[in-house]
């Protein structure tokens, strides 16, 4: 198996070559880095991009942390032992323009020793996921998208792309608003060895998801960048972002998991956009296509 350290170290890489790949993307905007110690073990790098010509906000961090897992994450993770070692890369992207979707991706492996002692293997798992937020459901980027991602899957496991396109539709979920918060993506956790998958393997697939970001992601820019648009669609887009807001901070479990284990506040917030708006009981206009994004921020949508 490999090692925690090989793991966090090949995730380091994803982190740079990202960041390189969305600087020449954005054409004027660079990543500032903060690095940070996370007290009780481990830390990571924050790196944030603002002001762009396309990207308003966005963050590509990463972490490698370890120490004491509080109560409240033991239980929630249903695990008895009290040590653990997590380390993945977590990005999130905010464009200025509405026509240019908002996305998400997250690579990540939660390690903990066995508790029957230390000549057994380690607790492990992999996890992760990517999914795309328009402002606008544009229908050929949305088939775009989901096919790349099946295209990734089923080089792994041709049960991969349904099982998590099914997963990430339930997770991202806004349920006070009966709605999903994008035109979903894959999403899983928990993923171990077994005899049909080695380590190795689900390793490769973890690497390989986080290598597709900049293919999608930089192909959705470039087919809508240089589109116009009108204020009336930016302030649209502003309360789409209002949605992105509320799934972060109440559902999300990697916001969850970072505030119960005394994670860097900024760094796990970087999520949140720059800008929202909350116009009370907004309903769009019959007809328009406002309103037939949201018919279309539904579950079960084959877009493949």
């Amino acid at each position: 198996m490999i090692s925690k350290e090989q793991i966090a170290a090949e995730y380091q890489l994803i982190q740079d070559e990202i960041c390189a790949a969305l600087e020449q993307c954005d054409g004027l905007a660079h990543f500032e880095e903060e690095k940070w110690e996370r007290e009780g073990g481990g830390g990571g790098r924050t790196r944030i991009i603002q002001n762009g010509k396309i990207f308003e906000k966005g963050g590509v961090n990463f972490s490698a942390v370890h120490g004491q897992l509080p109560h409240t994450m033991k239980k929630a993770l249903n695990v008895d032992q009290d040590d653990f070692f997590a380390t993945g890369v977590s990005i999130v992207i905010h464009p200025n323009h509405p026509m240019v979707p908002i996305i998400h991706m997250n690579i990540r492996y939660f390690e903990m020793p066995s508790s029957f002692g230390d000549d057994h293997e380690p607790v492990r798992w992999f996890g992760g996921g990517i999914d795309l937020t328009p402002h606008y459901v544009i229908d050929w980027d949305a088939q775009y998208f989901h096919a790349y991602l099946k295209s990734v899957c089923d080089r792994f496991n041709h049960n991969f792309y349904h099982r998590f396109k099914t997963w990430a539709d339930d997770y991202f979920f806004i349920k006070h608003r009966n709605e999903t918060r994008g035109v979903g993506g894959i999403f899983y956790d928990r993923l171990t060895a077994s005899d049909e998958f080695t380590w190795e393997t689900i390793f490769e697939f973890s690497k390989t998801l986080g290598r597709s970001f900049i293919p999608i992601y930089t192909e959705l820019v470039k087919r809508n960048r240089d589109t116009t648009f009108t204020e009336q669609q930016q302030l649209w887009q502003y309360q789409r972002r209002s949605r992105y807001a509320e799934f972060n901070l109440v559902y999300d479990a990697g916001t969850k998991f970072g505030l119960e284990t005394n994670g860097r506040i900024e760094s796990i917030l970087m999520s949140l956009p720059p800008t929202a708006k909350w116009v009370y009981n907004y309903q769009p206009e019959p007809g328009s296509e406002e309103e037939r994004t949201l018919s279309l921020l539904k579950k079960g949508i084959n877009w493949v």
